[in-house]
C-alpha cells in the first residue's frame, strides 16, 4: 500500500505513510482512530465540527504576476501573497510531523486525454475513504512512477490564527496554481477536498479548449446525452439518477469536441429528508464505503435522515459504481438537451421553460437559485443569489471564458435549453411546500424525450421564457404560477420584484452584447 515516506512529501518525521489503502483498511483506520462510527448499512458516519459546509469566505489564491491577468479577482477569488501561503504552509507541514498520514493518488477527468493526476494527503482516514471514492480511482499498473500534477494537504486539526496568518478564520482553504499545491486547514467538511479539484480544473480545462461544468450528466439508450447546471440543493445529483438512464456523473464535467465527461468518479448527495421511495438510486448507494457526513445515527446505527439538528447539508459520498446504472467509464456523446435547475424561494419561476440560445446565455451568466439552509456557512434558510456560471465559486477565470464556450457549444451542437424550477411554485418558500419532485421528474423526462419539441409555447411576459401550456403527467394550471397563486397581486409583486434582482444584477457584466442582455426579464 505504501513506498511513500513523509520526506516525499514534504513533511519531517517518523508517521507512517498509507498510500491508496483498500477501503477495508482505510474504515478500519477511522474506527480505530475514534473517527466515526458505522451505519447499519455499514457506511462510515462522521461528524464534521464547526464546519459543515464549504466556507467561501477562507479560501484563497495565491497572487503571482504569472497568474495575476488570468484570476476574476473578487469577493469569490480573493489573493493571498505567495509569501502568506508559504508561511501557513511551512506551519501546516510542521503540525503534521510525526503523524501517521494518508494518501490517494488518483485522477481527474474520466477523458483520458483530459485526465489530471492529483496526491491527496489526510490527516484523516474518513476524509481519505471520501476522496478515495469521490475521484477516479487508479489501477496498479497506474501507481507505478505516479507523479502527480497537484498536490492538496488537507489537515483540519490545524487551525490558523487569523491575526498572525492574515486570513479571514482558524480555516484556510487556498490554492496556489503556479506551485500546483492547494492547502486546507481547519475543516474537516469533506467537500473542501472537492470542490478544490474542481477548481483545479476549471482553470486547466479551458486551457486545453475544454469547457469546465458545475453540473451533472446522464445519457439515454440512443446515446442522448443530458446535462443538469445547477448549485447544491437545487436536485442535480437527484435528477440525474434516473433509473431509465445511466448515471455519467452528478456534479462535475466537461464538454470537449467529443463530448461529456465526468471529472469525478463518486458522487456527494445531500442526504436531508432522503428517502427509499424518493431517491432509490442514491438511498441503495449508502453502504459500506460510503462516507455518510453529520447524519444523526441511533444507538443501533440507523440513520434519521430527516434529522437536520446538525446541519441541514447531510452528505453521502460514494462511488459511482455504487449507482447501479452508472456509465463507467463517465463519458457520453454532444449533450442534447442542457437543464438549467434553479430553486426559486420567491416561487413565481415556471416549473418549466424553454429557453432561446441568448435566454440560455443570459441564465448561464446569471446563475440564479435560492442558497438552501447548511449549503454553506451561515445560510439557515433559502437566500436570493446569483451564482455565475451556476457554480460562482469554483470558477478562477473570467465569466467571459466559460460563457464564450457554452454559447459556441450551444451553436454547434443544436442542444436545446430549459430552465426548470425546483423550488416553490404558488407561494413564497415557507408559505407553501416545494414543488413535488414526481412533477419535476415528469417535466424532466419530458424535455429529455423530446415531448416538449411541438407543444404550445407561451411568452412569459415578466421572465421572457417560453412556458409549456401542457405537458405529459403534469397537471396544466400549475405551468403557469400565475393560476396557482391565490393573491394574484401578490404573484405580481414578487414576480416584478425577482425580475427587478435579475436586471440590477446583470448590471455588472459591462461586457454582453445587447441580444443576451435584453433576453432577460423585464421588471
Amino acid at each position: 500500500m505504501s513506498e511513500l515516506k513523509p520526506i516525499d512529501l514534504g513533511i519531517a518525521g517518523d508517521g507512517i505513510v498509507i498510500r491508496n489503502a483498500p477501503v477495508p483498511t482505510l474504515v478500519e483506520e477511522a474506527l480505530a482512530n475514534c473517527e466515526g462510527v458505522l451505519s447499519d448499512t455499514g457506511a462510515l458516519v462522521v461528524e464534521t465540527g464547526k464546519y459543515t459546509g464549504r466556507s467561501p469566505d477562507d479560501k484563497y489564491i495565491v497572487d503571482t504576476p504569472t497568474i495575476h491577468d488570468e484570476i476574476a479577482w473578487g469577493k469569490i477569488n480573493r489573493p493571498i501573497s505567495k509569501e502568506g501561503f508559504d508561511a501557513i504552509k511551512a506551519k501546516m507541514l510542521a503540525y503534521l510531523q510525526n503523524r501517521d498520514l494518508y494518501v490517494f493518488d488518483g485522477f481527474a477527468g474520466a477523458d483520458p486525454k483530459y485526465t489530471q493526476r492529483f496526491r491527496i494527503v489526510n490527516e484523516l482516514a474518513s476524509q481519505n475513504l471520501f476522496i478515495h471514492q469521490l475521484l477516479i480511482r487508479p489501477t496498479e499498473d497506474q501507481l507505478e512512477g505516479f507523479t502527480p500534477d497537484y498536490t492538496i494537504i488537507a489537515a483540519p486539526g490545524f487551525k490558523c490564527i487569523p491575526e498572525i496568518d492574515g486570513v479571514h478564520s482558524e480555516a484556510f482553504i487556498g490554492i496556489d496554481y503556479e506551485a500546483h499545491l492547494v492547502l486546507i486547514a481547519g475543516s474537516q467538511y469533506a467537500g473542501e477536498i472537492k470542490k478544490s479539484v474542481f477548481s483545479v480544473m476549471n482553470y486547466v480545462l479551458p486551457k486545453k479548449g475544454i469547457l469546465s461544468m458545475h453540473c451533472s450528466a446522464n445519457i439515454g439508450d440512443a446515446g442522448d446525452s443530458a446535462v443538469f447546471f445547477g448549485l447544491s440543493g437545487t436536485g442535480k445529483t437527484t435528477l440525474s439518477a434516473d433509473p431509465s438512464r445511466k448515471l455519467i456523473g452528478d456534479d462535475e464535467h466537461g464538454w470537449s469536441d467529443d463530448g461529456v465527461f465526468n471529472i469525478e468518479g463518486g458522487c456527494y448527495a445531500k442526504c436531508i429528508n432522503l428517502s427509499a421511495e424518493h431517491e432509490p438510486e442514491i438511498y441503495g448507494a449508502i453502504k459500506f464505503g460510503t462516507l455518510l457526513e453529520n447524519v444523526i445515527v441511533d444507538e443501533n446505527g440507523k440513520p434519521d435522515y430527516d434529522n437536520g439538528s446538525l446541519t441541514e447539508n447531510t452528505r453521502a459520498g460514494y462511488p459511482v459504481n455504487y449507482i447501479p446504472n452508472a456509465a463507467i467509464p463517465g463519458v457520453g456523446g454532444q449533450p442534447k438537451t442542457i437543464v438549467f435547475l434553479t430553486a426559486d424561494a420567491f416561487g413565481v419561476l415556471p416549473p418549466i421553460s424553454k429557453l432561446d440560445n441568448d435566454m440560455a446565455m443570459y441564465h448561464f451568466v446569471s446563475g440564479y437559485t435560492s442558497k438552501l439552509a447548511g449549503t454553506e456557512r451561515g445560510i439557515t434558510e433559502p437566500v436570493t443569489t446569483f451564482s455565475t456560471l451556476f457554480g460562482a465559486p469554483f470558477f478562477p477565470l473570467s465569466p467571459s471564458v466559460y460563457a464564450t464556450m457554452l454559447g459556441k457549444k450551444l451553436t454547434e451542437t443544436g442542444a436545446k435549453v430549459f430552465l426548470v424550477n425546483t423550488g416553490w411554485c404558488g407561494g413564497k418558500a415557507g408559505t407553501v411546500p416545494r414543488m413535488k419532485l414526481k412533477y419535476t421528474r415528469a417535466m424532466v423526462s419530458a424535455a429529455l424525450a423530446g415531448e416538449l419539441d411541438d407543444v404550445e409555447y407561451t411568452l412569459d411576459p415578466i421572465f421572457n421564457v417560453n412556458v409549456p401550456k401542457t405537458c405529459p403527467n403534469v397537471p396544466s394550471e400549475i405551468l403557469d404560477p400565475r393560476n396557482v397563486w391565490t393573491d394574484k397581486a401578490a404573484y405580481e409583486e414578487s414576480a416584478h420584484t425577482l425580475a427587478k434582482k435579475f436586471e440590477e444584477n446583470f448590471k455588472k457584466y459591462t461586457d454582453m452584447p445587447a441580444n443576451i442582455v435584453n433576453a432577460g426579464p423585464k421588471a
